[in-house]
């Protein structure tokens, strides 16, 4: 568990903040962690945990891997801080894992207010939309990332294509889990960082990792992608949902939208949707002021006050 605590005692905010990554099996990244510490500077109490399986996490049996025991981890987390409600911001695979809490009774019954953040597909009716995205992400205009690649390794690069193709089990012998985790490097995500970016920002796109920091588990976050497309639809249950939630939705989202906007159409606790000009799918990425208007956006809708204008609005 990381915890960036309240920076001023007095003006701590009564509620924890709780934050779940993307991956859906990887660790924080350092992009992230400064992210938290700006709501801890303004007097909320941040925890995040990494996902079964990634970063610090021990790693489970691959059958384990599972988008329900995910949510339960969740709420087993919840348990674990014994403070009662939390706010709790996910992003990305997270925003899945988050939106699937919402349509559980007593998982949502641990969360006072939700943020999803351009959300991956929550089950398997979205997980089969295709369809239009956001505007030009960077992917394909970027340079390539330096250092190592598995995936430049035969054996690596043949099996890890065959496990995204679904032609190769996630639990296949020709790669042992650890192997994996091990093996994959920051530079082998380089077209899925890239199309977290606007075009326009495919000749500055930060750092997401350090060598020490970065795990990812392909077998693992696909065994848990598949486990979403078997599923069924979560929209009767997510119809009942009543905490109150905020969707965010970045301009260039290399996400497909519906799968945001099918999270809008099921939960009529969504009470505000937040739309971020100028960024990609990776909404707090330290360039300009965009984490500064991340958290603008966030503790706005915590606190129950307007939403800041975008960058591009008119203004008075």
């Amino acid at each position: 568990m990381y915890h960036y605590p309240a920076a001023n005692p007095s003006t701590r905010h009564p509620i924890p903040f709780v934050y779940l990554n993307s991956g859906p099996v990887r660790g924080i990244s350092v992009l992230d962690h400064r992210l938290l510490q700006l709501p801890a500077r303004q007097g909320y109490d941040v925890h995040a945990y990494e996902q079964a399986g990634g970063g610090r996490s021990d790693l489970l049996p691959m059958g384990k891997y599972t988008i329900s025991r995910s949510v339960r981890d969740l709420a087993a987390f919840v348990d674990r801080l014994d403070r009662g409600k939390v706010d709790i911001l996910a992003f990305s695979s997270g925003g899945a894992v988050l939106t699937r809490a919402l349509a559980s009774p007593s998982v949502a019954a641990r969360l006072h207010q939700a943020i999803i953040a351009e959300p991956g597909p929550m089950d398997g009716s979205t997980a089969h939309i295709a369809g239009h995205k956001g505007r030009k992400s960077a992917r394909g205009l970027a340079p390539d990332l330096t250092g190592p690649r598995s995936t430049r390794v035969p054996r690596y690069a043949v099996a890890f294509g065959l496990m995204r193709l679904g032609l190769l089990s996630s639990d296949t012998g020709l790669i042992g889990q650890a192997e994996g985790v091990n093996a994959f490097t920051a530079a082998d995500l380089g077209s899925d960082t890239a199309s977290a970016y606007c075009a326009r920002d495919a000749h500055r796109i930060p750092a997401e990792d350090t060598a020490q920091n970065f795990s990812f588990s392909p077998a693992a976050g696909l065994r848990i992608q598949q486990t979403v497309k078997d599923s069924p639809s979560i929209a009767p249950q997510l119809r009942r949902s009543r905490t109150p939630a905020m969707l965010m939705i970045a301009e260039c989202s290399s996400q497909v939208r519906q799968w945001e906007t099918t999270v809008l159409a099921h939960d009529p606790a969504i009470q505000r949707t937040q739309y971020m000009p100028g960024v990609g799918h990776h909404m707090w990425n330290g360039l300009d002021d965009n984490n500064d208007r991340a958290v603008a956006v966030i503790t706005a809708f915590l606190q129950g006050k307007r939403a800041p204008l975008p960058m591009n609005a008119a203004q008075p």
